[in-house]
């Protein structure tokens, strides 16, 4: 009997089944669900987004964390995160871009009619967010120290006036440009350039004449790719200071289209500004040359360096330091470049010819601003370079890419690749052979500075040796006996074999393959003649108001030479 009492599976069970499943399945494709849901949101917005950006006159960029208080210019609530335009300042919450895209009026490059003089033209306000530790130029108190969207920025002169302020003053005033006025090109100054040009007019000094004759525009040259990405945002920070029109990134612009620009200015008056490292500015100055080529002579600029990246010896010989992170801001270093002084700089042509078989191919030709070496420094370049270019992303920081140079260093104090390079290699210094000790390198030298702010020529101890200077047609050679010699010379416990100066430097590699490097750009070499000679001047610009302990030292080294003599 208890055997036929005994149910089948009850229906509510299955049911109950069907419901834990049911359940189940809820839980889990609901946040797949949700999650795909919000991504197409989030895509539809960026693709609006990029529209606004593409259309607009404006220079907007995203941002997910303002650095300091933000107000919206259009709702005035407080913001987190947002939109700001890199050239006016405007900055928004993202729903009310398109608003302020509308309402408000970005720089304007050029003046839409000419009918304005050059010192007519009005003040340009953007109401609210003002720089920190502003202070109004009517009542001389700080600015923007409301918790709301208050008072008012010229996005011109930089001015910062008080809303109570602007009622009573300044509002019918017009704008002088300010601080940077010598820097700037005027809106008003391209339209009158334009109408020249309609009217085949190429008289341009007469146009400039009335802005002085201490107007020396500036044009900034950034390389949006070095300094960990930095030059991105120095672009942003120049074009609101600026003229947007003479704020270029040479990876979008390359520099020769971009220093045409010197080509509607008077004659000797444009500066150029180059944030990047090195290898930029070297970029840089060949487009100098190709001006040079086109009978552009008039027009060439004197060159000032905003540091970025590592091993920035020219910068540093010019002045102009080892290396910027954002210690200064951009304003001090457009007072600096105005500060500044020219001076020349030897440039030298380096033409290498192949032995043998490869003789038959066109002669290879670089050109040095700052060294050229063979052995392990550029050993040690050419492995950095290689693994640099398989995996970018892992050399983005300064203290990694030195300990990098640290391992490869080590490496080759142990390996010794470079070994007996006097018996591969013969030099000569002006037509004359030079007898070569036991050496493994040979650095020849343009500029005081060498593997990142080392002095090589003037040395240390007893024995004194005359400054090497950047523009006396000289170059000054050396050699070292191994990684583990360049290791001391950089702590200052050891000298480089002094070789000589010259004119003239041949070198010749008779056999096996070796490291060669100019200015950072290294490759391996067979058997070969190196022919470094005197290519032309570049055109400078000094810095003298920060001096290293190096630089110090080797004045006062200098200065007792002289009472000596």
């Amino acid at each position: 009997m208890e055997g036929e009492r005994r149910p089948g599976p009850p229906a509510q069970s299955l049911l109950a089944d069907g419901h834990l499943v049911l359940w189940t399945l809820c839980s889990v494709l609901l946040p797949v669900f949700i999650t795909f849901w919000c991504s197409l949101q989030r895509s539809r917005r960026q693709l609006h987004r990029r529209d606004i950006f593409r259309k607009s006159k404006h220079g907007w960029r995203d941002t997910d964390l303002f650095s300091q208080p933000t107000y919206c210019c259009v709702c005035a609530q407080h913001i987190l995160q947002g939109a700001f335009c890199d050239c006016c300042g405007l900055r928004v919450d993202e729903g009310c871009l398109k608003k302020a895209d509308k309402r408000f009026q970005c720089k304007e490059i050029m003046l839409k009619s000419d009918g304005r003089a050059a010192d007519a033209m009005p003040h340009h306000w953007i109401r609210g967010n003002v720089p920190l530790c502003s202070y109004c130029v009517v009542c001389k108190q700080q600015c923007g120290c409301q918790p709301k969207l208050c008072d008012h920025r010229c996005i011109w002169c930089q001015k910062t006036i008080h809303d109570e302020c602007m009622k009573n003053s300044l509002k019918n005033e017009k704008c002088d440009f300010g601080e940077f006025k010598n820097l700037i090109i005027p809106p008003s100054y391209l339209t009158s350039i334009n109408q020249m040009r309609k009217d085949k007019k190429t008289n341009y000094e007469v146009l400039a004449s009335k802005f002085g004759k201490q107007w020396t525009p500036l044009i900034v040259l950034a390389n949006s790719r070095s300094g960990t990405n930095m030059g991105e945002g120095l672009l942003g920070e120049f074009r609101i200071l600026l003229n947007p029109v003479q704020v270029f990134d040479v990876t979008k612009t390359p520099p020769i289209k971009a220093l045409q620009l010197c080509t509607l200015l008077p004659y000797y008056s444009a500066r150029v500004l180059v944030c990047g490292g090195d290898g930029t500015v070297g970029w840089v100055l060949d487009a100098v040359d190709e001006m040079k080529i086109k009978g552009q002579e008039k027009y060439i600029p004197q060159v000032a360096v905003l540091p970025l990246g590592t091993g920035n010896d020219l910068s540093n010989t010019l002045g102009w330091g080892t290396g910027y992170a954002g210690e200064i801001p951009v304003a001090q270093v457009l007072r600096n470049v105005m500060e500044a002084d020219g001076i020349k700089l030897d440039r030298w042509k380096v033409q290498i010819t192949n032995k043998g078989y490869y003789n038959l191919r066109k002669p290879k030709e670089f050109t040095m601003n700052n060294y050229f070496s063979i052995g392990p420094d550029a050993l040690m370049a050419l492995n950095f370079h290689a693994h640099r270019e398989k995996a970018p992303s892992l050399f983005s920081s300064r203290i990694l890419n030195k300990a990098v140079y640290l391992f490869y260093g080590t490496k080759d104090c142990l390996v010794q690749e470079c070994k007996d390079l006097n018996k591969k290699v013969e030099l000569e210094l002006d037509g004359e052979q030079v007898e070569l000790p036991n050496l493994e390198g040979i650095i020849v030298l343009n500029i005081g500075y060498w593997g990142g702010g080392c002095r090589l020529w003037e040395g240390m101890g007893d024995e004194t040796y005359p400054l090497a200077r950047h523009d006396d047609g000289l170059l000054e050679v050396v050699g070292v006996y191994g990684s583990f010699h360049c290791a001391q010379i950089q702590v200052k416990l050891a000298n480089p074999f002094r070789i000589g100066q010259a004119h003239t430097v041949r070198l010749i590699l008779k056999c096996s393959m070796m490291p060669m490097q100019v200015d950072g750009e290294p490759w391996a070499q067979g058997p070969c003649t190196v022919t470094i000679t005197h290519k032309t001047h570049a055109l400078m610009l000094y810095f003298s108001g920060e001096q290293t302990d190096d630089d110090l030292s080797s004045a006062s080294d200098q200065e007792d030479i002289k009472e000596a003599e």
